[in-house]
Parts: C-alpha cells; structure tokens; sequence
C-alpha cells in the first residue's frame, strides 16, 4: 500500500508542477502580449528589469488559477493513464480499494486549498495591485491615479465621487454627491482635463441628471447637458493607493465592508465641515454587496482545488485513456463550467435578491457532491 501511495503521490506531483508551470506561462501570455510589451516599449531597453519585476509581479496572481487548473489536469492524467495501463485493475485485485488507494491525493489536494487560500486572499491580490502600481508609474497617466474605478473618492469636504470605468480619462457611470446642497448628480459619461496652471482637475459631466431632496420629501431631478466639476488637487485626499474591490485582500475587502457600512449609518448632516455619506441603497452599484461578493468568491475559490481533485480522479478512471490532449481538453472543459458560476455571481453583484454570494458557492457544492458519487461508484466498479 505505502508503495502505491508514493508512486500516485509522486506521479500527482510531478503532473502538477508541469501542468502549473504551462498554464502559467499561457496565462501570462495574455499579458504579456496585452500590457507588458508596452511597458517595455515606455520603458525602454534600459529598464528591461523593471518589465521583468512586472512579469514577476504577476505570477502570483496568475496561480491563483493556474493551481486549482493544475490540479485537476494532474488527476486526469494520472489516473487516465493508471486505469488504461490496468494498474488499478492489478491494485483491485490485491484487495485495495480505490477509495484507501486516492486518500493521499486528496490529502494533498486540501494542502492545495491552503495554498489556494493564501494565493486568492492575501499574496494574488498584493501582487496585482504592485503590478498595477508599477504599471501606473511608468504610464504617467495622472488621471487615472487620481480618480481610480470602483472606489469612493473623498474630494475635500465637497463631493464624493465614484466612477465604474475610467479609461485614460474617460468615465463612465460616475455618480458625484455634493454636501453644499445636499445634491446627487449621476451621468453616464464623462471625461477628465488636468489643469497644471491651476493644480486642479476638471471633471466634465456629459447628460448630467441631478436629485436635489427637499425638506417635503419631494426630490427636485433636472437635467443638464453639460455640467463641469473643478478639482483641487491639493484638496483630494490620499486614496488613490486604495486599490480596486476586484484586488483587495481579504482583509482589506474587511475593512472596506467596514468603513462602507460606517458611511452609510452614518447621520446626513447640515454642517458642511461633517461630510454626509450616502446611505447603503444610494451607492453606486452597490458597493456593500458587490465587497460581500468579493470576499465569498475569495473563500468559495479556494476550495477549487479539493472538488478538482474528487472529480478529476473517478473522471480520469472512467474516461480510461493515456492520451494527455483528451484530459487537457476535458480539463479546460470543467474549468469553463466552474469559472461561469464565479461570472455569473459577479455579474448578479448589483442584484441582491438573486443571492449572489451563495452562486459563487454552487460550483464548489456542485463538484465535490458530483466527485463524491463518481467516486463512491469507481469504487464499486460500477
């Protein structure tokens, strides 16, 4: 028994550092071809280390997919190939069952989730973020860094502003509340000039529909065509570092929570030096739930590689081939089916009543109860 466990055990392994290292090198691939030859184009030839730092930036991030994938093409072909060389027959019928011959894979596969944890949670998002940051330096695009997406930006005692996208200075989706008239103005356009005679920034709003509430109950909304917005940059304050809620760490999406349901229950005040938040049903999209999201998908991912494991194994026995294109390909199949439902809760972030952070869940449920009846029947032989 110990003879077989080393010999699966270290098939699995090195099965899983190849397969890692190639999905990887295809991930980073894409950004490679997508963000980081133009930093070597800004950079230069001179700063070809700087381009290295940014690849190396990134690969954590990456193996926060590149594990779980990893894993499961691992089993597939490991255990195709030990079912069609009829070694699991041999191991049958020596009176060891499949369910005692898997129990070290599956050991290492919950190793792999702490892994997977720490990569999804803490040091994937660290290393994005640093990666971005590098990426911003080297671009000079000051306003992006002022005005980052998907955040709230305290803008002196005056406004709070949040933008969806911002794309080189042009906005879309940007909501601005004003405290000196208690005033929300919502366009879905906009673009930004940067003013370096005066330190400022100008913020103009395209389609600009404003809500002014009344002491009656009754909002004024008006429209406007054009409306510009005059930002003192001197006066913004230093959140710019704050990254986006796609690449917080855990514990910041917690602190994030945190400060987001502080604002909301905090009182709307006529004092303009005590800056009003908008209340939980007023943010942009959503932002209390969309970090709720956030943070469950961080958890519910780094269980991927356990249901990868329980379903890659009986798979691998059934589909009974030592060929390694048809366990990629049935690999890249299953990883489509459960990156969909993280999609999908991501999608439904704005829309509570759908339960989005239980959708992320689903895949995690799906495939260890699925795994779990696959295997109890390859232990039967059925």
């Amino acid at each position: 028994m110990k003879t077989l466990h080393k010999y699966l055990t270290t098939q699995v392994l090195a099965s899983l550092l190849l397969t890692v290292a190639v999905f990887t090198a295809v991930l980073l691939l894409g950004n490679v071809l997508k963000e980081i030859l133009q930093l070597l184009i800004i950079a230069g030839h001179g700063q070809m280390k700087v381009v290295i730092e940014a690849i190396v930036l990134l690969i954590p991030f990456v193996w926060v997919f590149a594990l779980p994938m990893g894993l499961l093409t691992s089993t597939l072909l490991v255990f195709g190939r030990f079912s069609a060389d009829q070694e699991l027959t041999a191991a049958r019928a020596s009176g060891i069952s499949l369910i005692s011959l898997v129990m070290p894979i599956l050991l290492l596969s919950l190793f792999c989730c702490a892994l997977s944890a720490w990569f999804s949670m803490d040091l994937g998002p660290r290393s994005r973020v640093k990666y971005l940051n590098l990426r911003s330096d080297l671009m000079s695009d000051l306003a992006n860094v002022q005005l980052p997406e998907e955040h709230l930006i305290n803008v002196s005692t005056n406004f709070i502003i949040y933008t969806e996208k911002n794309d080189h200075g042009n906005l879309e989706n940007i909501t601005v509340w004003s405290f000196q008239d208690n005033t929300t103005l919502n366009a879905p356009r906009g673009q930004i000039e940067h003013d370096t005679t005066n330190n400022q920034i100008i913020l103009n709003l395209f389609d600009v529909r404003t809500v002014t509430p009344m002491t009656n109950g009754v909002p004024i909304i008006s429209s406007v065509g054009e409306m510009p917005i005059y930002i003192n940059l001197g006066a913004i304050k230093n959140q710019a570092s704050k990254p986006s809620i796609s690449n917080m760490t855990f514990s910041q999406l917690q602190d994030e929570l945190s400060e987001l349901e502080q604002q909301a229950a905090r009182p709307v005040s006529t004092n303009q030096s005590l800056a009003p938040a908008p209340k939980a049903d007023d943010l942009p999209q959503n932002l209390i739930e969309r970090v709720r999201v956030e943070m469950q998908r961080q958890i519910a991912f780094s269980f991927a590689p356990f249901g990868f494991a329980l379903i890659g194994i009986p798979l691998g026995i059934r589909v009974h081939r030592r060929e390694t294109n048809i366990g990629v390909a049935l690999a890249l199949i299953l990883v489509l089916v459960y990156y969909s439902f993280f999609v999908l809760g991501e999608e439904l972030a704005l829309r509570p009543e759908f339960y989005p952070h239980l959708i992320v869940w689903a895949p995690n449920f799906i495939f260890q109860a699925v795994g779990a009846v696959l295997l109890w029947r390859a232990n039967r032989g059925t």
